[in-house]
C-alpha cells in the first residue's frame, strides 16, 4: 500500500512539472556552430572599418591619391558597396612621376586622370593569398594587369606591392610603389601617330571620344589627314558644325569586335557601328581596299581594338528619302505634289508604308483637259479618288510586272499591266516610262499620263 502512495506522488509531481506555465521553464540557447560564429563576428568586425577612401585618407600616406580620386569625380564611387580592390601608389610613389605629371593630369581631372586611377583599381576582392605568378585582372578601365612573382616580390605591371591586405569595408588596399600607366586606347594611339589630327578633332567633335576610348573591341579604318584632305572644300568644316552627321559618318569607319588584316577576304562584308555595310576587296596587286578607299596600314593595335590606315575618307550610303521628299527633289512632279498636299494626302505617303506609287509627271497632267487640274484642286474628295488609284498597297518592282496582272489599288478599283510588243510597261492606258525609283516607305514608277478609276 505504502508503494503504491510514493508512485502516486512521484507521477502527480511529473505531471506538475510538465504542465508548469512556460515563464517558470529555463530556455537553455542552442549554441551556433564555430563557423557561423566566425563568419558573423568577421561581417561585424567588416561592417566597422571605414570605407576604401576613408581608409586611404587615415592613412595620411596617399594624400595625393586622395587628392587625385576627388577630381577625377571617383571618391563617391569608391565609397560605394564594391567590393573593390585598389593597388594604391603612395605620396611618394607619384612622387616619381616627372616634374609637372601631376599637375597636368589634375587639369584633365575626369578624362586621363580618370582614366589612370580606373587602372589602379579591380572589381572584387583580390587578397594577397589570391595572387600567383602570372596572374592577369581586367581593371575598371577595361585593360588588364598582369602579376609576377619572384624572390618573395611580388609586381603589378611594374610596380612592386609594397603592402597587402589593409581592409576597408568595401574591399581591400594593397600599396604600390610606383604609378602604373594604361595601355593605350585606340585614341591615344591615333594622338600619338600624329598623322590623324583631323580624325581625332572630328571624333571629340562627335562626341565620340569616350566611346573610342571605352572597352570595345573596336575595329577603326582611319583617314590620315591627307585621306580627309581630298573631301571637297569646307566639308571638313561643315561637318564639324554638324556633330550627328559627323558622327554617321565617323562610324561608318568603324567595325564592332576586332578585325585583323588576316580576317579580310576579297568581297567580304562587315555592319558598322553606323548601320550600314562596308565591302572589301584585295585588289590584283594584293592591296586591300574597304569600299573605294585603299588600306595603307594594318593592325596597329590598342588595349581595345585595332586600327587600320586609310587613303580616303569612306561615306555611308545616303538614306532614301520617303515617297513625297524623292517625288519633290526630282522636280518633275510639281503638279502631282501639290495635288497630293491639296487632297490632304501628305502624310499618308510619308508613313510606313511601304506604297508603290505611278507618278505621272508635270507633262502628264498638261494632257489633261484645259481647266481639269484646277477644277480638282478645289475638289479635295475627288482628287483624292484619283490619287488614290495611282497607288498600289505593298512594294512592287519593275520585275514583279507581266503582261495581264491586274492589282487592287488604294482607291479600291483594279488596275492591269501590259508589256508591249517592244517591251514597255503599261499601266490601264498609261505607258510606264521609268521605273524602280527607290524610297524609304516604297517605291515609284514614272508614268506618261493620268489613269482615272472607273465611274462609279
Amino acid at each position: 500500500m505504502k508503494k503504491i502512495v510514493v508512485t502516486s506522488v512521484v507521477l502527480s509531481l511529473l505531471i506538475t512539472a510538465c504542465v508548469a506555465p512556460a515563464a517558470e521553464q529555463e530556455v537553455v540557447p542552442t549554441p551556433m556552430p564555430e563557423e557561423e560564429v566566425m563568419e558573423e563576428e568577421a561581417m561585424e568586425e567588416e561592417e566597422m572599418l571605414p570605407d576604401i577612401v576613408d581608409t586611404a585618407v587615415a592613412a595620411g600616406s596617399f594624400e595625393t591619391l586622395v587628392a587625385a580620386v576627388t577630381a577625377a569625380e571617383l571618391a563617391e564611387a569608391l565609397k560605394g558597396e564594391g567590393p573593390y580592390t585598389v593597388f594604391a601608389p603612395s605620396d611618394e610613389a607619384f612622387a616619381k612621376l616627372p616634374e609637372g605629371t601631376v599637375e597636368s593630369l589634375l587639369e584633365d581631372p575626369t578624362g586621363q586622370l580618370a582614366r589612370i586611377l580606373l587602372y589602379h583599381v579591380v572589381p572584387g576582392k583580390v587578397m594577397a593569398a589570391d595572387v600567383s605568378d602570372g596572374l592577369t585582372a581586367e581593371t575598371l578601365r577595361g585593360a588588364e594587369v598582369s602579376f609576377s612573382v619572384s624572390d618573395g616580390m611580388v609586381m603589378i605591371n611594374e610596380a612592386e606591392i609594397v603592402a597587402t591586405d589593409i581592409e576597408a569595408s568595401n574591399g581591400v588596399i594593397h600599396v604600390i610603389d610606383s604609378v602604373i600607366l594604361p595601355p593605350e586606347d585606340i585614341v591615344d594611339v591615333a594622338v600619338g601617330a600624329g598623322s590623324f589630327n583631323t580624325l581625332v578633332a572630328a571624333v571629340q567633335a562627335a562626341g565620340l571620344e569616350e566611346t573610342l576610348r571605352g572597352k570595345g573591341p573596336f575595329t577603326v579604318f582611319a583617314p590620315t589627314d591627307e585621306a580627309f584632305a581630298k573631301l571637297p572644300e569646307g566639308t571638313v568644316e561643315g561637318l564639324l558644325e554638324d556633330p550627328e552627321a559627323l558622327a554617321d559618318i565617323l562610324l561608318y569607319h568603324v567595325i564592332p569586335g576586332k578585325v585583323m588584316a588576316a580576317d579580310v577576304s576579297d568581297g567580304l562584308e562587315a555592319e558598322t557601328a553606323q548601320g550600314s555595310t562596308v565591302s572589301f576587296a584585295i585588289h590584283s596587286d594584293g592591296t586591300p581596299a574597304i569600299n573605294e578607299a585603299l588600306i595603307t596600314a594594318t593592325d596597329i593595335e590598342a588595349f581595345n581594338g585595332v586600327i587600320h590606315v586609310i587613303d580616303s575618307v569612306i561615306l555611308p550610303p545616303e538614306e532614301p528619302a520617303d515617297i513625297v521628299d524623292t517625288a519633290i527633289s526630282a522636280g518633275s512632279f510639281e503638279t502631282l505634289v501639290a495635288a497630293v498636299q491639296a487632297a490632304d494626302l501628305e502624310d499618308t505617303l510619308r508613313g510606313e508604308g511601304p506604297f508603290t506609287v505611278f507618278a505621272p509627271t508635270d507633262e502628264a497632267f498638261a494632257k489633261l483637259p484645259e481647266g481639269t487640274v484646277e477644277g480638282l484642286l478645289e475638289d479635295p474628295e475627288a482628287l483624292a479618288d484619283i490619287l488614290l488609284y495611282h497607288v498600289i498597297a505593298g512594294k512592287v518592282m519593275a520585275e514583279d510586272v507581266s503582261d495581264g496582272l491586274e492589282a487592287e489599288t488604294a482607291q479600291g478599283s483594279t488596275v492591269s499591266f501590259a508589256i508591249h510588243s517592244d517591251g514597255t510597261p503599261a499601266i490601264n492606258e498609261a505607258l510606264i516610262t521609268a521605273t524602280d525609283i527607290e524610297a524609304s516607305n516604297g517605291v515609284i514608277h514614272v508614268i506618261d499620263s493620268v489613269i482615272l478609276p472607273p465611274a462609279e
